[in-house]
């Protein structure tokens, strides 16, 4: 296979991150932007095209290089994700909460209140992935994901990946009825655990693996010697398009909560247990992506925007983060600013985001060493009139 960068899921990881940057962002265009394809989120998509990343890639280091080359690559990778979530958390526990007590902004002191009562307590458990504030919940998980999947992969190479997957369906399944919970509470019978486990992340990793597993596999699969098309007959597009659709008229008709005042019921959607129906519905827009992508991706114009976006998607991620807040600590979270806020706020946010993004793909394409070259020559000039 090529080393040829997929430029196509680029930019839907792209896509991805700019709809969770506009949902996040306190601005008149979160409710709208919010679940905008259906009962389901831009983070359901990232991951999936994440694992499918990671698949394609590390799997590849696998077939070409051994699995001991793959188990170094997952492992360096797990390591500069968790160092961009310690950054991450510093900046949350330091300028952030400084912007925050200042100013008096309650969004800010909500988002922190667990370490802003055991600070100490607070700084441990978030560097060991335990306590996770929100926003501040998905790099943790994907750390856990880089460090499960060279055992998956391992599996997958040896028995097929039939086990790999029934064994993921079988924790998500489980995750519905509240494995997370249960394990919680055995690890805190057992050692002396201060975190709440309200405070240990929004997202259900135990249930959230089956996308980042069902990626991998689609995206390893395809190192395989005759790898099968991702095809599916027309009577199963045509149900995922009626699903779709369904699900989408649904979202905008009756809001992002599917069945207001009912919380069993909405549980069936629940985004942070990623529930059946949500599952259904990601599932159906995966087959009409993979159905008429191919097409689409050769008649629109390239978005160079979002492919940058994409392709450099950690750096992008964090950016997001940063600015979003910087936004709730100094504007706090309300939604009804005038425009005449909200469009600068949105423009250099979204600027920040392209940034980022294309400062990391310039400094991954410097030869290695010219870098540290030019810095040490520029330091060692002296200033103008000297």
């Amino acid at each position: 296979m090529s080393n040829r960068r997929r430029w196509e899921i680029d930019a839907l990881r792209g896509l991805m991150l700019m709809l969770m940057t506009l949902t996040h962002l306190p601005t008149r265009l979160s409710e709208p932007f919010g679940q905008p394809f259906g009962l389901v989120s831009a983070a359901e998509g990232f991951v999936l095209l994440s694992g499918y990343m990671a698949g394609l890639v590390y799997g590849r280091a696998a077939v070409e290089k051994g699995v001991a080359a793959m188990r170094r690559a997952f492992s360096r990778r797990a390591h500069v994700v968790y160092l961009c979530h310690a950054a991450l958390l510093l900046f949350l526990f330091t300028v952030i909460a400084l912007i925050g007590i200042r100013v008096d902004e309650p969004a800010v002191k909500n988002l922190m209140a667990y370490y802003l009562q055991h600070p100490l307590d607070a700084l441990v458990g978030g560097l060991i992935l335990i306590y996770q504030p929100p926003l501040l919940d998905i790099l943790p998980m994907y750390v856990i994901f880089m460090l499960v999947s060279p055992w998956a992969l391992v599996l997958a190479l040896r028995a097929g990946w039939a086990p790999v997957m029934a064994a993921s369906l079988a924790v998500w399944l489980l995750a519905q009825f509240g494995l997370a919970q249960w394990l919680y509470e055995a690890v805190a019978a057992a050692t002396p655990l201060p975190v709440p486990y309200a405070q240990t992340g929004s997202f259900h990793v135990l249930a959230w693996q089956f996308l980042w597993m069902m990626g991998l596999w689609m995206g390893a699969s395809r190192h395989e010697p005759e790898p099968a098309p991702f095809t599916f007959p027309n009577s199963a597009v045509a149900i995922a398009a009626v699903a779709a659709l369904v699900c989408f008229v649904w979202r905008h008709a009756v809001g992002q909560v599917p069945f207001p005042g009912n919380a069993t019921l909405n549980l069936l959607f629940d985004k942070w247990h990623l529930g059946p129906l949500r599952l259904l519905n990601l599932m159906a827009l995966m087959v009409l992506v993979i159905r008429f992508g191919p097409w689409l991706a050769s008649h629109l114009p390239r978005l160079r925007f979002l492919e940058t976006l994409g392709a450099a998607s950690l750096a992008v991620f964090c950016a997001h983060l940063v600015v979003v807040l910087l936004t709730l600590s100094l504007f706090g979270a309300q939604q009804d600013r005038a425009w005449s806020v909200d469009v600068p706020l949105l423009a250099v946010a979204l600027s920040s985001l392209y940034a980022a993004g294309w400062l990391t793909l310039w400094l991954e394409q410097q030869p290695p060493g010219r870098l540290a070259r030019f810095f040490s020559g520029w330091l060692r000039q002296k200033p103008t009139g000297q």
